[in-house]
């Protein structure tokens, strides 16, 4: 049995139709009504169930987490606690490998904003848990380009802080095929998996990528610091929000432009492009998405 947390989230929703026929997957959420719909949609109803869990509730964890082998654990709580639940009770209900999804910026040694040391406190959790883990460390995803979407259908216009700074973002279903392939398949115990697309793109690149698939003429605007300080504040807390100001001037030095071919290796085909992902959702991006 596989446990997979996160399964509503940007990796977790793509994993549901992934799994090989014959394997057997738990989906852990707070309402589980949302997953049995995206079961539905993937087409995997009867081979995916959903159970209510919360990482805040011992009992609810405990119910998961039985007859689990291994255990996909996304999770968002900054301060760490959840990921220390979830081990300990990993551990309790004889749980043998958890694979984490971590970030790639931990391998970066000029971060050590908020985000960035949270996830590596998740990884050495896992270190000294006595359990198999596997890490896999994504750069940011090529679906963060749907916040831009409400002012390209208004505006014909993309708002980003350094829009010329380079990013080997990842498509988030590369994420999951690897996740999957991971999860079921042997050999991946104490390994970290750095996850990049095939190249490195600037926002102002996308940008005209995004154009050209939708026929129109798009402007990148450039926020200034303050307006993206602005920005985020109305979308997370304080401290969260100057951890993603930190994050975006790391990529501005040129902090997140290397790219691997991890995808490639562990896939067995090239990773997916900006633009190959950008086609798959130009509807989020028309009039009227």
């Amino acid at each position: 049995m596989i446990l997979v947390t996160g399964g509503t989230g940007t990796v977790g929703r793509e994993l549901l139709g992934r799994f090989p026929v014959g394997w057997r997957v738990r989906v852990m959420a707070r309402d589980p009504g949302r997953v049995a719909g995206l079961v539905r949609a993937a087409g995997v109803a009867g081979r995916v169930e959903a159970v209510a869990g919360d990482f805040r509730d011992p009992r609810s964890l405990a119910a998961a987490l039985e007859g689990v082998q291994t255990a996909f654990l996304v999770t968002t709580d900054v301060a760490g606690g959840d990921d220390e639940r979830f081990v300990a009770a990993a551990r309790g209900a004889g749980v043998r490998r958890v694979v984490k999804l971590s970030a790639a910026a931990v391998l970066d040694e000029q971060a050590n904003d908020l985000i960035t040391r949270w996830q590596r406190g998740a990884e050495e959790l896992l270190y000294g848990s006595g359990l198999e883990w596997t890490l896999l460390r994504p750069r940011a995803f090529t679906s963060n380009a749907l916040a831009w979407a409400p002012s390209v259908r208004s505006a014909r216009t993309v708002r980003a802080l350094y829009g010329t700074s380079p990013h080997a973002c990842v498509d988030p279903r590369d994420v999951a095929e690897v996740a999957v392939r991971v999860l079921t398949e042997e050999g991946h115990a104490g390994c970290a998996y750095t996850l990049t697309g095939p190249e490195a793109v600037t926002a102002a690149g996308q940008t005209e990528q995004l154009g050209r698939l939708l026929g129109v003429r798009l402007r990148c605007e450039e926020f200034s610091l303050d307006q993206a300080r602005a920005a985020l504040a109305r979308r997370y807390p304080a401290l969260v929000a100057e951890a993603l100001l930190a994050s975006a001037q790391r990529q501005r030095a040129g902090a997140k432009a290397g790219v691997t071919d991890t995808v490639a290796a562990l896939t067995g085909r090239p990773a997916g492009t900006f633009s190959a992902w950008a086609r798959d959702h130009l509807a989020a991006f028309a009039p009227g998405g």
